[in-house]
C-alpha cells in the first residue's frame, strides 16, 4: 500500500514537472513567433495592372522576409477587390479593411479616381494609403500626409514633354485627354511648362472615358479644320487605342501630323498587343519612365514570369514599371513597420475606438490607428535602391527620375533618346559628355525618327487646312493715299471691294514665296456706307478676337498692339517725319557779298592780313626802301601790301628771304580763301536756295502753330506727347487735303507742318516736290507689317517669305511701280547754312601763323646776336639798351646788299620806288653818319667796335 502511495507521488511529481516544462516551452515559443501586422490591398483583380501588382507585392514580401528572417514583424495581406468603374465599391472595401480587419496600411487603389476618396478615409483613420499607380497631380492638392505616392507623379513628365516640343520648334499644341481625375490633373502643369517656353495651347479636346466612336470622330474632325498639327494624348491605352484608330481613319496619321503620348499610355505600351492598333500608331512619339537595367531586375523578371504563370495560367501580362513600383512599395512598407514596432516592442499596435461605437454608420465607427503617424514618418525616410532604381519617398512622393523618348515603329517601340532633369534631352545616359553638359532642348541629340506617314522629315507642326474654310483677311479702308490700299465702295450694292494697292501687291508676292499654297478672301474693314469701321487698333482687335485670320495693309508695328497679336517682319522703312513748306531764300540784298563767310572767318582773315603786313614790315624795314619813310607812310605801305595780296596786286618788292618765305605761304592761304569765297558767293547769287520755313518742333509749340496728321493714325499720340493741344491739330486723308492745309496756313485754319510716317510723306513729296521738304526730327517707328493671331505659326513663315521677297529684288520693283512717279531734286542739303566757317580754314591759318611767327623769331634772334655787344654793356640800364636797340633797328642796315651801291643806283630790273625819292634826305643823313662813325671792318655797320660804349653809340646816332 505504501508502495502504491509512493508510486502515485512520484507520478504526480513527474506530471507537475511536465506541466511546468510545457508551459515554459509554450511561453518561449510564443515569444519567438513574428508579429503579424494587417495590411490591406485594394486592387482590381480582373485587370492586368491589378494582377501584376498583387503578384509583385507577394513576391516582394517573400523576398524581403527571406533576406531578413530575424525580423519580428510580418505583413499579413488582406485583399479586397476594387472596381475601376465603381468608386463607391472601392471605398467600401477600404472602409471594411479599416473597421473589421484593422489594417495598419492599405496598398492601392489602382486609379486616381478611386484614390481620391480613399485618401480621405486614410486621413481620418490615420492609415497610410500607398498607391503605386495613382499618378494624378490633383491628389497632392488634398494635402494629406497619409497619402504615399509610390509611383511617378504625372506632373514630373511635363518638363520632358515641353523640351521635346521645343526641340522641334513647334509653337502650338493641342492636348487630348480623358475627362476624369487622371486626365484633368496634369493639364495645369502641362500648360505652365509650355507657357514657360512660349508654346501656346489654342484648343483642348476632352473625351469621356466611355466616349462613343461617333463622339471621338466628331472631336477629331474639329482638329482637322484647325491649323495645329501637334497633339499630346494623355489617357489610358483602352481609350487611347480607339482615338488612334479614328485618327487613322480621318487621315490624321499622315505626313505633317505629330502625335505624342504621355507615360499614361507609354508605360502600359505592352498592353497594346493588337497588330491593328499598332498599325494605327506608326510614327507616334512617347514619353516613358526609364528603369535602369540591372542583374537583380533581370533575375526578377524571370522569377516573376514563372510565378505569375503558375498563379494565373493562361493570362498573358507583361511586367512593367507599375510592377516594379508595387514591389518596392511593399518592401518600403515592410521596412517601416519593422522599424516602428521594434522600437515600441509591439505595444502600439492597434486602433483607438471611436466614441460613436453604438452608431450603425461605419464611417462614424471608424477608429484611429495608433502607429499611423509613426508609420508615415518612417515611410517618408525611405531611401534604398530598388527594382525601379533609387526609391526615395521624400514628403510621401517618389522622386522624379529619367524619362525615355520612344518612337512607335512596326510592332514595337524604339528608344530615340532620354530626358533628365539635369541635362534635358540627351542621346545616351552613359556618355561622359552628357554628364558634363548643360540643359539641352536640341533635337540633334535624338536618334532618327519615323514620323506619321513614314516621313523622315520633322513636321513643321501646323498647316492650312485644305478641307477647311479660306482665310479671312481684313483690309483697312482709306479715303486717301490709295496707292497703299485701294478699297472702293459700290453705292448700288453697298459693298466695299479691295481693288489693290502697294500693300496688297506685297502680300500677294509674299504669298507666292511661301512653300505652300493658301486660300484667302480679302475683306474690307468698312461700315455699310463704305467708311472705315474703326481705327487701326480696332482692326487689330478684330484679329485678336478671332473674327478674322489676319490683317493686311498699311498697318504700323506698335508695342501696345503686339501684346495681343503677332506682327510679321516689316516690309517698309520706318520712321515718322515732319513735312514743312520750303521758300526760295535767294539773297537779293546789298550785303549779300558778306554772307559767303561767317563773322568769325571774316574777323580772323582781317586779323591775319594786319599780322602778315606787320611781319613783312619788320623783316623789310632795315633793308628795303619801300618799307621806310614817315610812320604813316610805313603803316599804309604795310597794310596796302598785305591786303593787295587778295588780288595779287602788291607792287613792293620783297628782298628778305624770311619775308619772301612768309609771303609765299600767305599767298597760298589767300588763294584758297578767295577761291572758296568766289565759289560760295556764286552759289548764293545763282543757285536757287530752297529752305524750310520751319526746322524745329519747339518753334511750332512756342508760336502755337497748327500741325496736321493723317486720320486714324497713331501719330496723334506722338503729337500729344510732344505737347500739342487738340485745338492745334488738324487731320487729312489725301495728299490734296494736306496741300490745301499747307496753303491756308495757321492763320486760315491750315497748318504750318505735318507729321506722318515716312512712306506717306515720300508719296506726298513725289507729288509736290517743289513746294515741301522733309526735315528733322524723325521719330522712330517700326514700319508696316501684316497682322496674325498671337503665336500663329503662319506669321513666322510669312516673315521668312518677306525676307525672300526683299532679297530677291521683287519688293523694290513693286515700290517703283507704285511710287516712282517723278525725279525730284533732294532739297535736304539746302537746309544747312551755305556760309563758310572758320572750322574749314583753321588749318591754313595755323600754317600761316606758325610760318610768320617763326620768321619773326629768327629775325629777332639774328638782330640781337648781331648787336650782342650792346646787350653786354654793363654801363647802361636795361631800358637804355632797349632804346638803343630800337634806334639801331630804325636805321638802315648799310651792310645789306641793297645798300652796297650808291643810294642813287637802282636795280636794273625794278623801277625806282616813289618812296626812294621821299627818303633821299634820310639817305643822305645816313651816309653822313657813315662818315662820322666808321663802319666795322667786317660789316660796315654801327656795331660798337674798339671798345665803344653804348652811350657813345647813342650819341653818335643822335649827333651825326
Amino acid at each position: 500500500m505504501q508502495m502504491i502511495k509512493n508510486i502515485h507521488f512520484i507520478s504526480l511529481c513527474y506530471y507537475s514537472l511536465f506541466l511546468v516544462f510545457s508551459s515554459i516551452v509554450v511561453a518561449v515559443a510564443a515569444q519567438n513567433d513574428p508579429m503579424n501586422v494587417g495590411v490591406g490591398v485594394v486592387l482590381d483583380s480582373s485587370s492586368g495592372v491589378g494582377k501584376m501588382g498583387l503578384s509583385c507585392i507577394n513576391m516582394s514580401l517573400t523576398d524581403f522576409y527571406a533576406s531578413h528572417p530575424n525580423y519580428t514583424t510580418r505583413l499579413l495581406l488582406h485583399q479586397k477587390n476594387s472596381s475601376p468603374e465603381d468608386v463607391v465599391l472601392t471605398a467600401a472595401a477600404a472602409l471594411d479593411l479599416i473597421n473589421n480587419d484593422q489594417v495598419q496600411a492599405i496598398i492601392g487603389p489602382e486609379s486616381s479616381m478611386q484614390a481620391n476618396f480613399l485618401i480621405s478615409l486614410g486621413d481620418k483613420a490615420h492609415v497610410p494609403i500607398i498607391s503605386f499607380s495613382a499618378s494624378s497631380p490633383s491628389l497632392t492638392s488634398i494635402r494629406s500626409p497619409y497619402f504615399i505616392r509610390a509611383g511617378q507623379n504625372d506632373s514630373s513628365q511635363v518638363k520632358a514633354l515641353s523640351a521635346l516640343i521645343q526641340a522641334f520648334g513647334w509653337r502650338q499644341v493641342v492636348p487630348i485627354y480623358v475627362d476624369n481625375e487622371f486626365g484633368e490633373g496634369v493639364i495645369p502643369y502641362l500648360s505652365d511648362a509650355l507657357q514657360q517656353v512660349d508654346i501656346r495651347i489654342p484648343y483642348r479636346t476632352v473625351l469621356p472615358s466611355k466616349a462613343s466612336d461617333e463622339h471621338i470622330e466628331a472631336e477629331l474632325l474639329k482638329l482637322v479644320t484647325m491649323q495645329t498639327r501637334v497633339f499630346v494624348v494623355h489617357m489610358l491605352p483602352e481609350l487611347g487605342s480607339r482615338v488612334f484608330e479614328k485618327a487613322k481613319k480621318l487621315g490624321m496619321m499622315e505626313e505633317g501630323y505629330v502625335w505624342i503620348m504621355t507615360d499614361g499610355m507609354s508605360n502600359l505600351f505592352s498592353y497594346i498587343s493588337s497588330s491593328s492598333v499598332m498599325e494605327n500608331m506608326q510614327g507616334v512619339l512617347g514619353v516613358k519612365t526609364y528603369v535602369p537595367s540591372t542583374n537583380e531586375l533581370e533575375g526578377f523578371r524571370v522569377r516573376w514570369k514563372r510565378k505569375f504563370q503558375e498563379d494565373n495560367p493562361g493570362v498573358d501580362v507583361d511586367l512593367g514599371v507599375f510592377g516594379f513600383w508595387a514591389y518596392d512599395a511593399a518592401t518600403a512598407l515592410a521596412t517601416a513597420v519593422e522599424e516602428v514596432l521594434r522600437s515600441s516592442n509591439g505595444s502600439l499596435l492597434g486602433f483607438q475606438k471611436s466614441n460613436s461605437s453604438g452608431s450603425s454608420n461605419d464611417l462614424e465607427r471608424i477608429g484611429v490607428s495608433i502607429i499611423g503617424s509613426l508609420l508615415v514618418e518612417a515611410l517618408w525616410r525611405t531611401n534604398f535602391l530598388g527594382l525601379s532604381g533609387r526609391f526615395s519617398l521624400q514628403n510621401g512622393q517618389l522622386q522624379s527620375s529619367t524619362f525615355q523618348i520612344v518612337n512607335v515603329i512596326g510592332s514595337g517601340e524604339k528608344v530615340i533618346g532620354y530626358w533628365t532633369p539635369q541635362n534635358g534631352l540627351v542621346g545616351s545616359l552613359n556618355s561622359k559628355i552628357t554628364m558634363n553638359s548643360s540643359y539641352s532642348t536640341s533635337n540633334t541629340s535624338l536618334g532618327s525618327i519615323i514620323w506619321p506617314g513614314d516621313s523622315i522629315s520633322a513636321p513643321k507642326g501646323w498647316q492650312i487646312p485644305t478641307s477647311g474654310k479660306k482665310l479671312k483677311i481684313l483690309v483697312p479702308v482709306k479715303s486717301g493715299f490709295k496707292e497703299f490700299v485701294n478699297v472702293t465702295f459700290d453705292p448700288k450694292t453697298n459693298t466695299s471691294m479691295v481693288m489693290g494697292g502697294y500693300c496688297i501687291e506685297v502680300f500677294k508676292a509674299v504669298k507666292e514665296a511661301l512653300p505652300y499654297d493658301i486660300e484667302y478672301d480679302l475683306v474690307a474693314y468698312a461700315m455699310p456706307n463704305g467708311s472705315m469701321a474703326g481705327n487701326y487698333s480696332d482692326l487689330a482687335n478684330e484679329v485678336y478676337l478671332g473674327n478674322y485670320d489676319a490683317a493686311v495693309g498699311d498697318i504700323t508695328i506698335r508695342a501696345n498692339r503686339s501684346l495681343y497679336i503677332d506682327f510679321t517682319l516689316p516690309f517698309t522703312e520706318s520712321g515718322v517725319s515732319m513735312i514743312v513748306p520750303i521758300k526760295d531764300n535767294k539773297n537779293k540784298n546789298a550785303w549779300v557779298f558778306l554772307k559767303p563767310l561767317t563773322w568769325d572767318l571774316w574777323a580772323t582773315s582781317g586779323c591775319f592780313f594786319i599780322f602778315i603786313g606787320f611781319v613783312v614790315w619788320v623783316l623789310e624795314h632795315r633793308i628795303n626802301e619801300d618799307f621806310r619813310g614817315p610812320p604813316p607812310h610805313q603803316i599804309g605801305t604795310s597794310l596796302r601790301f598785305s591786303f593787295s595780296t587778295m588780288v595779287f596786286a602788291h607792287r613792293e618788292r620783297v628782298v628778305s628771304n624770311l619775308a619772301r618765305f612768309v609771303v609765299i605761304i600767305w599767298c597760298f592761304v589767300v588763294l584758297i580763301l578767295t577761291q572758296s569765297y568766289t565759289a560760295s558767293l556764286t552759289s548764293l547769287l545763282t543757285v536757287q536756295q530752297l529752305q524750310p520755313t520751319v526746322t524745329d518742333v519747339n518753334w511750332l509749340l512756342k508760336n502755337r502753330e497748327n500741325v496736321g496728321y493723317q486720320s486714324h493714325s497713331f501719330v496723334y499720340g506722338i503729337l500729344k506727347q510732344l505737347g500739342f493741344q487738340d485745338e492745334k491739330l488738324r487731320t487729312f486723308d489725301t495728299v490734296e487735303q494736306l496741300n490745301e492745309l499747307f496753303h491756308n496756313g495757321t492763320a486760315n485754319n491750315g497748318i504750318a507742318a505735318a507729321f506722318d510716317e515716312t512712306p506717306y510723306m515720300k508719296l506726298f513729296l513725289a507729288t509736290y516736290c517743289s513746294k515741301y521738304t522733309m526735315v528733322e526730327p524723325t521719330f522712330k517707328a517700326d514700319g508696316f507689317a501684316f497682322i496674325f493671331p498671337k503665336d500663329s505659326p503662319l506669321a513666322r513663315d510669312v516673315s521668312r517669305a518677306i525676307l525672300n521677297v526683299n532679297e530677291g529684288g521683287e519688293m523694290q520693283r513693286i515700290e517703283d511701280r507704285w511710287f516712282k512717279r517723278q525725279e525730284c531734286q533732294d532739297t535736304t542739303n539746302s537746309v544747312s547754312s551755305n556760309s563758310l566757317s572758320l572750322e574749314s580754314f583753321w588749318g591754313l591759318f595755323l600754317i600761316a601763323g606758325v610760318a610768320s611767327s617763326l620768321a619773326l623769331i629768327i629775325f629777332v634772334a639774328m638782330f640781337l646776336y648781331e648787336h650782342r655787344h650792346i646787350r653786354l654793356d654793363s654801363e647802361s640800364s636795361f631800358w637804355r639798351k632797349v632804346l638803343v636797340m630800337l634806334r639801331i633797328y630804325d636805321q638802315k642796315d648799310l651792310s645789306s646788299h641793297t645798300f652796297k651801291k650808291s643810294g642813287m643806283e637802282f636795280h636794273p630790273n625794278y623801277p625806282p620806288s616813289p618812296s626812294s625819292f621821299s627818303n633821299h634826305t634820310e639817305a643822305h643823313n645816313v651816309f653822313a653818319d657813315q662818315r662820322t662813325i666808321p663802319p666795322s671792318p667786317e660789316h660796315g655797320d654801327l656795331s660798337p667796335t674798339n671798345g665803344q660804349s653804348t652811350r657813345e653809340i647813342e650819341l653818335a646816332i643822335e649827333h651825326p
